[in-house]
């Protein structure tokens, strides 16, 4: 509890001492003092001055930082005190920890070692996948890297057929030269076009009379047809390609049905 005490400080053989002394409020930790104390001064700056000094200094002695120590200074001192350090705690936790047996050891090293395989050989087994899969991805950009542009050129093929069919051929004779320079300029064209796409894997799919297949054919109708069998190909629209058997473009096909 906080008090407060009210004091002179004169002495006793001289009432002008305690008559001149100046007025001071000493802080203390546990209360408040008021009192006074002499100084020849009192009437001056130098009065004042001796004054705030003594306030100052009593209020630093009396300050809680200056006062109260730090927890963990606290605790080490206790530690101290019963003879306890940290170094002597860890000593004393791996005494506590009971002592395992070799055979248990053993055990334990034998179970981390098999674990530890195991996991060796999934990262091998997922870095060989991961290794072929990036192959297989390389080896077809490699092949169907050109599959864009030729797309593109299969509708230049299709004009120069379309081109060659259009031509009579009784048309086609040596009195007519002009006609026959032309038709014969298409056809090689078209002969020349064709061992290109075959030289980069390029195959051409003429399937008439063949089986109706949904993974190389396109049906654009279904008929009834005399001669041909229900579920092959009668007409062909537009002829297909292949691209090093993946199928770039579907041939567009009539199939026939039983009537």
């Amino acid at each position: 509890m906080i008090g407060r005490s009210r004091a002179r400080c004169f002495f006793p053989e001289s009432d002008w001492l305690s008559r001149h002394a100046a007025p001071i409020t000493i802080v203390q930790p546990f209360g408040v003092c008021h009192g006074r104390i002499f100084c020849p001064c009192t009437s001056g700056k130098m009065a004042s001055w001796c004054v705030r000094a003594v306030r100052q200094s009593y209020c630093l002695v009396a300050s809680p930082t200056f006062v109260r120590a730090p927890p963990r200074l606290l605790c080490t001192a206790a530690q101290r005190k019963n003879g306890q350090g940290p170094e002597e705690e860890a000593e004393k936790a791996e005494q506590s920890a009971p002592e395992k047996t070799p055979a248990e050891e053993k055990t334990q090293l034998e179970e981390q070692l098999k674990e530890m395989t195991e996991k060796y050989k999934r990262s091998l087994a997922d870095a060989e996948n991961l290794r072929r899969r990036s192959q297989k991805m390389v080896e077809d950009a490699k092949l169907y890297g050109i599959q864009g542009f030729c797309k593109d050129l299969l509708e230049v093929a299709d004009i120069l057929e379309k081109a060659t069919e259009s031509v009579p051929k009784e048309e086609v004779t040596s009195q007519n030269p002009h006609l026959k320079n032309l038709y014969d300029g298409l056809l090689m064209t078209e002969v020349q076009i064709q061992k290109v796409f075959s030289k980069h894997g390029l195959v051409k799919l003429n399937p008439e009379g063949q089986k109706f297949d949904p993974y190389e054919h396109e049906a654009l109708f279904h008929a009834p047809m005399e001669g041909k069998e229900p579920g092959t190909v009668a007409v062909v629209t537009k002829v297909g390609y292949k691209l090093h058997g993946r199928t770039l473009r579907p041939a567009l096909v009539g199939v026939a049905k039983a009537s």
